[in-house]
């Protein structure tokens, strides 16, 4: 099902996506790849932002479970999230894409600073904007901080790509009878505790009417089918 009218997308990635087959860190190779996908999905007429997750290299509520401070934890992982943005960034410029990375902590020196206005002039030129740092507070995810730059974007569609094919019943990893769902309400997401994103990222999401598209970004050409609507997917809406 693919979901009509998209202009411009956040496409949200996990940071272990850019591990590869690593245990941790960055598989230069694997960005390469990704940014052929992110690509493609430009040249396809969209204005695309990212944002990409840092558990690839720190967790902060990982850390904090193990007796680190978690508002330093949760900076940290911050950070981490800097360094994905940078690398996409050098991959997709690698393939011609201009692209910026705008990061919700100031650091002038490897970044721009989070200006919507900014960041809306650059869609408007053809750019592609990584939206790094997530929402610069800590106790906050970078599903969040996805959800809250694609409303202030004005996105048509909110797309994570993970390590599953959608939203299911339960853990499909322990659970071999999860159902998967094509498509599912905020409310029920909400409601049943499903993991998709983290509640808050939803309920602004909701707030916002913004659809999340939830897919697997491991799959070569996913995302691309995914706008087509020919990929296995679950869209997260208000009717199902």
């Amino acid at each position: 099902m693919a979901i009509p009218g998209l202009k411009r997308i956040l496409l949200k990635l996990s940071g272990e996506v850019l591990m590869g087959e690593q245990e941790y860190g960055i598989d230069p190779a694997y960005v390469a790849r990704l940014a052929e996908e992110v690509k493609a999905a430009k040249d396809s007429g969209l204005e695309v932002c990212l944002v990409i997750g840092g558990g690839n290299i720190f967790r902060g509520i990982s850390a904090a479970s193990k007796g680190l401070d978690r508002t330093t934890g949760d900076y940290m992982g911050m950070l981490a999230t800097v360094m994905n943005a940078l690398a996409m960034q050098n991959a997709l410029e690698q393939l011609g894409v201009e692209t910026r990375v705008q990061s919700a902590i100031p650091m002038s020196s490897v970044c721009e600073p989070y200006i919507r206005r900014r960041a809306e002039r650059h869609l408007q030129k053809g750019r592609i904007v990584i939206f790094a740092a997530g929402t610069g507070n800590p106790f906050f995810t970078t599903d969040t901080g996805a959800a809250l730059r694609a409303a202030e974007m004005s996105c048509d569609a909110l797309l994570k790509g993970t390590s599953v094919n959608g939203v299911y019943s339960a853990d499909p990893k322990t659970n071999p009878d999860a159902q998967r769902f094509d498509t599912i309400t905020y409310d029920r997401v909400l409601s049943e505790n499903l993991k998709v994103m983290d509640a808050a990222a939803v309920a602004l999401c909701r707030e916002n009417h913004i659809p999340i598209v939830v897919f697997s970004i491991r799959e070569r050409g996913n995302v691309a089918r995914v706008l087509e609507g020919n990929g296995v997917q679950t869209i997260v809406k208000e009717e199902a």
